[in-house]
């Protein structure tokens, strides 16, 4: 985006825009390769090389908040010693480096936020804000009279209690069930743990939903960028 050189030179923390104008009129300042005197002249820090005696003025970094699908069988961390796949192999077309907004574990798939706004990242994952979560789990078996009472009243893991906004069965058949399942928290294989104690195996969990985001339509292996909207419903949510 086109700004007034001083004001890009100020933004840059090089001078004050007074200042910055008084370099300009002067002949400190270079766009292009030209000496640009006149202070209504416009450019783009992404684009054009602007340098003030010489020295170059970075381009801004922009900040980057994209959704992935992500599958079965990836890590979400920045390097794996097993050697095992990581989740920034399937957004490698992107430059900059991003990472992870928190976790979807090694044998979890769904949406999971990437980004490299490290602000952004604490917000929305801290805990005294308790931005929802949600998921679609299938288990093994049935849920009895008596587990539902017992998820009702939150089960006693080693790390804390598992207290689920709401639990309620999407479907089932002879030997499994689909659960929709929403949290707050964002402990280690929660779900899988909790269900473990009542005696159902986790086949598969998939995140479906982050906050105001939903993972909808967006195919497997494949990402997009969070809309300015949806980045601004993100934060105003995280702030409780």
């Amino acid at each position: 985006m086109q700004k007034r050189l001083q004001k890009i030179i100020a933004q840059a923390g090089i001078a004050s825009r007074r200042t910055a104008e008084t370099l300009i009129r002067e002949g400190h300042v270079w766009l292009n390769g030209r000496i640009v005197t006149q202070l209504g002249t416009k450019a783009d820090p992404d684009i054009d090389e602007i340098r003030v005696d010489g020295k170059r003025i970075a381009p801004e970094p922009r900040n980057i908040y994209i959704m992935l699908h992500k599958p079965r069988g990836y890590i979400t961390t920045l390097r794996d010693p097993e050697g095992r796949p990581i989740v920034t192999e399937l957004v490698s077309s992107i430059s900059e480096r991003i990472f992870p907004v928190g976790r979807l574990d090694y044998d979890s798939e769904g949406l999971l936020l990437l980004t490299n706004d490290g602000a952004f990242s604490q917000r929305v994952l801290h805990p005294s804000f308790a931005v929802p979560r949600s998921y679609r789990v299938k288990i093994a078996g049935h849920i009895t009279d008596e587990q539902w009472r017992a998820l009702a009243n939150g089960l006693d893991l080693a790390d804390g209690p598992f207290q689920p906004v709401s639990i309620s069965l999407e479907k089932s058949n002879k030997k499994s069930s689909w659960l929709n399942v929403i949290l707050v928290q964002g402990r280690t294989r929660e779900i899988r743990r909790a269900f473990h104690t009542l005696g159902h195996r986790v086949s598969r969990l998939i995140r479906i939903g982050y906050g105001n985001l939903e993972l909808g339509t967006l195919p497997i292996e494949k990402w997009r960028y969070l809309t300015n909207d949806e980045v601004r419903n993100l934060l105003k949510m995280s702030r409780g």
